[in-house]
């Protein structure tokens, strides 16, 4: 059975943004889909989020994939350089890695992003996980800087998407549908 694992950014939920369109999407096509609902979530840490998501998961299999909004993309790539087996891929939206700085954060959001921007990811042993990675950005996104969509390309391959005008691909930002994810992860279960 095909598995699919969503993971919400910070201060996310799974009733939000393009959440409850896309379950609806892959359950009508017979995929089990989880749509995770991630602890203390206006205060994300990796030392509760890659436990959580490892919990939640129990064993990732060439059927398992992986979408990620946000800071959900460092939780999964977090927690795919703990694994030994093989997934069948993941799609990244508005992502972020370490070393790149978030854009119009201040006060308290800084705190809570500092360790998730400098704790490094070994993209070496998340890329053993599976070729299959798309990261798709918006060309206005508030946050994520543009210099992340070619981080992702250099360090693990992924194929890059920019949609026109979606923001941070949240409700706010009128996105509460995103055909690419869809599309992208039924070609990797095609793959």
């Amino acid at each position: 059975m095909k598995r699919v694992f969503v993971v919400h950014g910070w201060g996310g939920s799974p009733e939000r943004e393009w959440f409850p369109w896309l379950k609806k999407e892959l359950e009508a096509r017979g995929l089990e889909t989880h749509v995770l609902e991630m602890p203390n979530t206006n205060v994300p840490t990796i030392k509760e989020w890659i436990p959580f998501l490892a919990k939640a998961v129990k064993k990732a299999e060439k059927d398992t994939y992986f979408v990620g909004h946000s800071v959900g993309c460092q939780t999964i790539l977090r927690y795919l350089q703990t694994i030994d087996g093989k997934i069948g891929g993941v799609v990244f939206v508005a992502g972020w890695l370490p070393a790149i700085k978030l854009n119009g954060i201040s006060g308290d959001e800084i705190a809570v992003a500092k360790p998730w921007i400098e704790t490094p990811i070994d993209f070496e042993r998340a890329k053993n996980a599976t070729k299959n990675f798309t990261a798709i950005f918006s060309d206005n996104d508030p946050y994520v800087a543009p210099e992340n969509a070619e981080a992702f390309r250099k360090n693990l391959g992924a194929k890059i998407i920019i949609e026109k005008k979606k923001g941070h691909f949240t409700q706010e930002d009128g996105c509460t549908e995103l055909p690419a994810v869809l599309d992208e992860l039924l070609k990797f279960m095609k793959a």
